[in-house]
């Protein structure tokens, strides 16, 4: 693969890695509400997301879910109401001081992960998106490779600078009352990502 294509898509990729969707609404909520060191573990969540999502709609099922609209409708409605569940369960909490347990990093891997998989347009958008840098004159598999990796890095990178910007605010704001307005505040931006999730049309 020629350097010059290979920097296009990485370009492109991190423009698109940094637009606001689902996952940095996840990855700021997670850092808000339990500081940027748990929500760093959205990192790897993120990355494997990225990957399995990647992978998947190169193997076929992005034509899938293109071609499909109820496949496409029943991962939407899926990953919409993950985001929305999850949403919830920030409006619920209870206030708690900067102090308090924050937390597992396992579950904060899990939601990150699903939320990252779990977006339908993002798999369509996938394998719309990255045949346009492959080179039919070369080998397949060291390309899609060079790709995948190039992509998965920019996520995950993209992901861990949201969170660390995200936790250093929440640093700042330690009492009760703070944290209950930022739980609050993270609740209702996951359930707005999951209704505009529940929203999406398949691409055409």
């Amino acid at each position: 693969m020629a350097f010059e294509i290979w920097l296009a898509f990485a370009i492109a990729s991190a423009v698109l890695v940094a637009i606001p969707g689902p996952t940095v609404v996840l990855v700021v909520s997670c850092a808000l509400g339990s500081g940027k060191r748990s929500a760093l573990y959205t990192v790897p969540g993120v990355a494997l997301g990225d990957l399995v999502a990647m992978v998947i709609s190169l193997a076929g099922a992005g034509a899938v879910l293109a071609a499909s609209a109820t496949a496409f409708t029943v991962l939407k409605v899926v990953g919409a109401l993950y985001l929305i569940w999850m949403g919830w369960g920030l409006l619920k909490a209870k206030p708690t001081s900067i102090d308090a347990t924050p937390m597992p990093g396992k579950r904060l891997f899990r939601d990150s992960f699903l939320v990252t998989v779990l977006n339908p347009k993002g798999i369509v958008f996938f394998i719309a998106f990255v045949p346009q840098f492959i080179d039919t004159t070369a080998p397949l598999l060291p390309q899609t490779t060079l790709l995948v990796a190039t992509f998965v890095a920019l996520g995950g990178l993209n992901a861990a600078l949201w969170a660390l910007a995200a936790g250093t605010m929440r640093d700042r704001l330690a009492g009760p009352r703070a944290q209950r307005v930022i739980a609050r505040t993270g609740g209702v931006f996951l359930i707005l990502a999951g209704l505009v999730t529940a929203l999406t049309r398949r691409v055409a």
